[in-house]
């Protein structure tokens, strides 16, 4: 699948400045304190601790993306905490059907299209860095918007926002205007804990409960009316 590895690719970054900083640091302690075994062991602990979160952090599953072309699929990995309606302009056009999903450090990072669309609109908007835990961080924090115009629904929009929390600090989207995306297919990466918001329709039909666990690209999320089967 398109940009499979690429997460694997930013961890393989983060590993690299992380052995080196860790190299530095068990060199300077030899130097500082050379009969000192205790704090060389304790830097080898938070070494491997370190590399074991960041392969765990950076994993990349492959979702079993649900055939029916109706079918809305999460976005994201993690917990549904919102589901309401909201006025999002930019892309919807106006009101429209809100899910966010919570990611903890401990979900998967990589984010996946909820339908099988053309990328319509792309938009970075700089902002703070509030705890994802709160609803209200969608609205300030740095974030990046998605417009995704559905092909099996002419007409149709759905938007995804890709929100920065307390300790991710970096959006790393994948997709550019004009592409055509696959329903699951990979499309983004945040770097730790984010929130994620899914917009769809009013006439859209919501399959899922505050508190559900999702998984990207594969979780059932809604349901578009109307959608062609071919």
């Amino acid at each position: 699948m398109k940009h499979q590895g690429k997460a694997l690719n930013a961890a393989a970054v983060i590993l690299g400045k992380g052995l080196l900083a860790i190299l530095f640091l068990a060199g300077f302690s030899a130097f500082v304190f050379p009969k000192s075994f205790g704090l060389a062991a304790v830097l080898c602990a938070l070494g491997f601790g370190f590399f074991a979160f960041v392969l765990w952090f950076f994993r990349d599953p492959s979702p079993v993306v649900p055939p029916d072309p109706a079918l809305i699929v999460s976005p994201a990995h993690g917990t549904v905490d919102v589901i309401d309606e909201t006025t999002e302009n930019e892309v919807m056009g106006g009101r429209c059907r809100r899910i966010s999903i919570f990611l903890s450090v401990f979900n998967v990072h990589v984010q996946q299209s909820p339908v099988e669309g053309t990328v319509v609109y792309q938009k970075h908007t700089p902002g703070l860095f509030l705890n994802a835990l709160k609803t209200e961080s969608a609205a300030h924090n740095e974030n990046v918007l998605l417009g995704f115009d559905a092909t099996r629904s002419p007409g149709v929009r759905i938007g995804v926002r890709l929100i920065t929390g307390l300790i991710a600090r970096r959006i790393v989207p994948w997709t550019r205007m004009g592409d055509v995306i696959a329903k699951g297919e990979r499309i983004s990466l945040i770097q730790f804990g984010s929130r994620v918001n899914v917009y769809l329709p009013l006439q859209s039909e919501i399959r899922v409960k505050l508190g559900d666990k999702v998984f990207g690209g594969q979780t059932v999320v809604g349901r578009l009316l109307g959608a062609k089967s071919s």
